[in-house]
Parts: C-alpha cells; sequence; structure tokens
C-alpha cells in the first residue's frame, strides 16, 4: 500500500489521473477471482430463491488499529476495502418474476481528500473495476436500496426471503428503509441469517486456503521458537509478545491471530490471560498461546514451557498427562465419525470424551483427586478465516476440515497451567495431518528447543 500512499499525495492533475488509473497495491495474498465467485455461486444455490445483501467491515475507528474485512464478506468477494455491499440473487425461475440468477457489487462514493490519508480507493466507475473485483457488475452504493425495492416490488414474497447479516447496523437500515419506500410496515421486508449457509461453505477448506493457512502457520511456529530461545528468568511476558510480533511480521503476516496469551507462574492458569505484565521467574510454567494471521487466515498455537529451561518432576507429570490426553484424541480419530467440541463429553465419538477420560484416569491433584476438574474447555474449534471458524457443535471432522486439539489442565494452587495446542488437516484420505509438526511437541524437545539459544 505504501506505493498507493505516494500516488494518493501527488497534487493536481498527476493525482486525479493517477487515482483513476493505477491498480491498487493489495498486501493480502489473495485467490484468483473465479474461486470467489465460485463461492457466491454456491451460496445462491442456497437462497431458496432469495437474495442475499451483505455489508463489508467499516474503516478502523483508531489509526493503529489495521483494516480488516469482515470475514464471510472477505470469504465470497477477496474484497479488502471498507463501506461495500454485496448482493446476491439467486436464480428463481417458478417465482412470480422469473429471476435468473445476479450479483452486484456496490461501492461507496469516494472521498479524494480522505484517500490522501487513506489511500486511493475504486468506485463504481474506476475503469475496469468489474475485472478486478471478478464479480458480473459494480453499481453505486447510492443504487442498493433502489435495486432492492425494484426486486421485492416485482415479487412481494421475496421480501421475506432477504438474507443478511443480523448483526450489521447497515443490513438493518437496509430492511427498515426498503419496507418504508414499498409502503409497509416493517415486517414487510423480514432478514433472514446469511452467515449460517455461507458458514456450511466456510467449514471445508480448499486448496487456495490451506495454503494461506500453512504460510500462517509457519510464520507462527517461527515466532514461537523465538520465544523459546528468549524466555528465561528476568523477561517479561510482554517481552517475549513482542518478540513474536517482530517474527510474524517479517515472516509477511498482517497481525496476530488473536490477543497473545504469554502466561507465567500463576498466569498460565488463567485461560485468556493477556496483560503479558508479568516478569518470568525461575521454576515457573510459562504457557504461550499466540500465533499470527497471513492474508486473513489464522493459526491458533500454543506451548507449555519452563522459564529456566527445565520442567520439575511435577510439571512434567502434568505436561505429560495433557501431551498423552492429545495423541489418545489423535489415535482415536476416525475422518466422518470423530467429532469436536462436545462439552458434555459422554459421547464415544467425541474426541473431547477420549481426551478428558485420558486426563481424569491419569494423576491426581495433590489431594488425591483426578485432574478432569482441572480441564475448563472444549478439546477445539475450527479454524480458518476466524482463528473460531464458525460450525455447529459438536462438529463432526470430514476431509477439508482444519480444528485445533488443545486439552489442558490449570492447577491455581501448584500455579501450573500447562495447554498443548496444535492445529489438524483432515487430508483427502482421512487420515489427521498435524500442521505444527515442526515445532516441538514433547517435554524433553522443548528443553532442547531452549538450550539452541
Amino acid at each position: 500500500m505504501c506505493n498507493v500512499n505516494r500516488l494518493a499525495s501527488a497534487a493536481g492533475l498527476v493525482f486525479a489521473t493517477l487515482l483513476v488509473t493505477a491498480p491498487l497495491s493489495h498486501s493480502l495474498e489473495k485467490q484468483p477471482v473465479s474461486v470467489y465467485h465460485a463461492r457466491r455461486v454456491a451460496l445462491g444455490a442456497k437462497l431458496h430463491g432469495g437474495v442475499a445483501v451483505l455489508f463489508a467491515a467499516e474503516e478502523a475507528q483508531l489509526d493503529f488499529m489495521p483494516y480488516r474485512q469482515d470475514e464471510d464478506f472477505y470469504y465470497l468477494t477477496g474484497w479488502d476495502e471498507p463501506g461495500a455491499a454485496l448482493m446476491i440473487v439467486a436464480s428463481a425461475p417458478e417465482a412470480q418474476t422469473p429471476r435468473t440468477y445476479k450479483e452486484i457489487l456496490f461501492l461507496p462514493t469516494r472521498d479524494l481528500r480522505l484517500e490522501k490519508y487513506t489511500g486511493a480507493k475504486l468506485d463504481a466507475a474506476s475503469p475496469g473495476v468489474a475485472e478486478t473485483a471478478g464479480v458480473d457488475a459494480v453499481q453505486p452504493m447510492t443504487e442498493l436500496a433502489g435495486v432492492l425495492n425494484g426486486l421485492i416490488a416485482a415479487d412481494r414474497s421475496l421480501g421475506r426471503n432477504v438474507w443478511t447479516q443480523p448483526e450489521a447496523p447497515q443490513a438493518r437500515d437496509l430492511l427498515g428503509f426498503t419496507a418504508a419506500t414499498l409502503g409497509k410496515d416493517e415486517n414487510t421486508v423480514a432478514g433472514r441469517d446469511v452467515t449460517k449457509p455461507v458458514a456450511e461453505l466456510r467449514v471445508v477448506k480448499d486448496l487456495g486456503e490451506l495454503a494461506l493457512i500453512r504460510k500462517g502457520t509457519e510464520a507462527s511456529i517461527r515466532a514461537q521458537r523465538v520465544m523459546m530461545k528468549a524466555a528465561k528468568p528476568g523477561v517479561t511476558e510482554r517481552a517475549l509478545a513482542g518478540k513474536m510480533m517482530e517474527a510474524w511480521m517479517e515472516g509477511g503476516c498482517e497481525r496476530p491471530a488473536y490477543a497473545p496469551i504469554v502466561g507465567s507462574g500463576i498466569n498460565s492458569t488463567t485461560l485468556h490471560y493477556s496483560e503479558n505484565t508479568r516478569t518470568l521467574e525461575d521454576g515457573d510454567v510459562l504457557l504461550v498461546d499466540a500465533a499470527c494471521e497471513y492474508s486473513m487466515y489464522a493459526s491458533d498455537i500454543t506451548r507449555t514451557i519452563p522459564v529456566n529451561g527445565h520442567f520439575t518432576d511435577r510439571q512434567r507429570e502434568i505436561y505429560n498427562i495433557v501431551l498423552g490426553a492429545q495423541q489418545a484424541a489423535i489415535n482415536a480419530f476416525v475422518a466422518g465419525k470423530s467429532k469436536i467440541n462436545d462439552r458434555d463429553r459422554k459421547d464415544p465419538d467425541s474426541l473431547d470424551t477420549v481426551a478428558y477420560n485420558y486426563i481424569n484416569t491419569h494423576g491426581k491433584s495433590l489431594k488425591g483427586e483426578p485432574l478432569g476438574q482441572y480441564w475448563l474447555h472444549g478439546l477445539g474449534h475450527m479454524m480458518g478465516i476466524d482463528v473460531h471458524d464458525p460450525s455447529e457443535y459438536p462438529a463432526v471432522l470430514k476431509p477439508g476440515m482444519v480444528f485445533t486439539i488443545e486439552p489442558g489442565v490449570y492447577i491455581p494452587e501448584e500455579k501450573i497451567g500447562v495447554r498443548i495446542e496444535c492445529d489438524f488437516l483432515v487430508g483427502e484420505d482421512g487420515k489427521l495431518i498435524d500442521l505444527d509438526a515442526a515445532l516441538p511437541h514433547t517435554a524433553e524437545d522443548l528443553e532442547a528447543a531452549m538450550r539452541a539459544r
């Protein structure tokens, strides 16, 4: 984006000409536009003859927060500019007024003065914008309400089959305004939740998505190794988070996939601890749940290490129990049958059940009680554009799905928290692929990695 910003700061005729003609420089690595078009067509087939309208994320409010596109909008378009809207009109040959599939990207009116600060944007009048976006048509945002009004006016039943993002204020405003333009009450246009059919499409990753996830995972692995070499008594949690951030940026990642969790000592027992303010002490365990996002796709990795480079006997015992639970889940996996994130932990096909039973039958608390009470969360979750990609849980795991396996034991009275989290892909052959295989897993390998300073 740096070249675009320099162009946008030029003056006079040169500035105006370059804004119209210069191609945008995108920092994100994207798939071919045909991939996004195929996803839109697939969504259209799920709309039951309806129409979907999705809105892009707005510009970040604080200038230290880089822009991040709405996940569903990006999945369907690959478009990473703010303020846009996408309309998909599903084929409905038997409707009152027959409709054929149609897609329109609506772009907001440009603010040339603001673009001197934020960089050049495209609008509906930009040359070749439809080809750049890979959509059938591009129109000004000012036409969106009129287009939707015309569709419903031609077939009033369509008003009950409009699919939108339920949490987007723009969607609520559009539905209310459209109802008003039709001269009816607000129930004339009832929005249906478009995020659900999109989630069904997102749950299985294509080859392009997997390539991006792997790149994010590789950068996250490098950062975890940096952390392992830098961790020692006297170092602050925040300093380690900063070193990992530097490694992510050097690896081409745009941001952390979530707030880094760097918890030492008692902080290792707080699941989503993110203050990162404590100084590491000799004898601590250090739980680091931190990974990055590459071109909108997340990774999610946790490792637990001894701050001084050597686990105590008790720390090693707890670590090996957690690692054993993860391995038990891996060994039990059967594609198309195994489930993830089953909080009841009673279903024999649930990997949560397998891992919980392992933890609950290995080792004891200081009071001689089973350790199952110290595991406080699900075994894993789907991963993709979101670090917690949407899914219906418990989810049956099938080829093309990417998910985490992350058992943990957290014992505050001993100041020992251990979580081991790896990202897995279900291969086309139904076998699990550990995307973090290059990162140490065992206690011995972690200690060896720390010695290689």
